[in-house]
This record gives structure tokens, sequence and C-alpha cells, in this order.
């Protein structure tokens, strides 16, 4: 990773303080692939150098593939067939109310936590607000 406070347009973009560029070389199966990113930050360099800048995007990126995998493979997001109006915005919002209720369940995973409410309904009533018959 590469850091500048050198910026072109830092005089009309308020609060800019540095520019990064971030080289990612990969090989897979014998193929080497490189690709360059490159970014912006309000932080200054004193607050973050080239390593706090890298280790937070690393940061950023695990958290987000989680996520993504969590989307995808548990809640089969991508196997989703609407296309069509406001239900595709309606459904995401719908899988992350479930994401955040599956966090708060007792388990190590969201894919647990779905096999735990399964075996628990009255749990998962309850977690949605369904009153309970006595």
């Amino acid at each position: 990773m590469r850091t500048t406070p050198v910026l072109t347009a830092h005089d009309r973009w308020a609060g800019l303080k540095q520019g990064f560029r971030v080289t990612r070389k990969r090989t897979i199966r014998g193929v080497t692939t490189v690709e360059v990113s490159h970014g912006i930050t309000s932080l200054s360099g004193e607050r973050a150098d080239a390593r706090a800048l890298l280790d937070w995007l690393r940061s950023h990126w695990l958290i987000e593939n989680q996520l993504h995998y969590v989307r995808d493979v548990t809640l089969r997001e991508d196997a989703c067939r609407v296309r069509r109006g406001a239900a595709p915005q309606v459904l995401a919002a719908l899988r992350n109310a479930v994401i955040h209720l599956l966090h708060t369940v007792p388990a190590n995973s969201c894919s647990e936590a779905i096999e735990w409410l399964q075996v628990h309904p009255d749990h998962a009533q309850r977690l949605i607000g369904i009153p309970q018959h006595e």
C-alpha cells in the first residue's frame, strides 16, 4: 500500500486528507493476477499510516465477506428470482432483519441459529413478536 497527502482535488473536497493505492497480487492454479485499487480518506497520515489503512481495509473486507457469505449461502440471496418493482429492496430489508435476529440466538453461526429456531419454534415466534398462546 502507498499513501499520499498530495491530491489534485483536496482544495475542493473538505476533509480530504490523503489518498492511497492498494496493489493486490494473487496466484490461482498457476495464473497470477494483479489488481490495483485507489481510495481516499479523511484520516491524516499521522492518524493512519499505510499499515493502519491496510489493516482497516482488511478488517472491512473480512466483515463484508462474512456478511455476503450469510446472505449468499445461508439465506440463498443469489438464488432469489425476484427482480421487479420494490420487491428486491423489501426482501433485502427482510434479510437484514433476519440476520439481526439470528445474532440474538444462542448459536455459533447463522445457519446453526436457523437450525436451533427450527427446533424451538416458540422462541422464533417470540423473536418476531407473535404472542404465545397458553
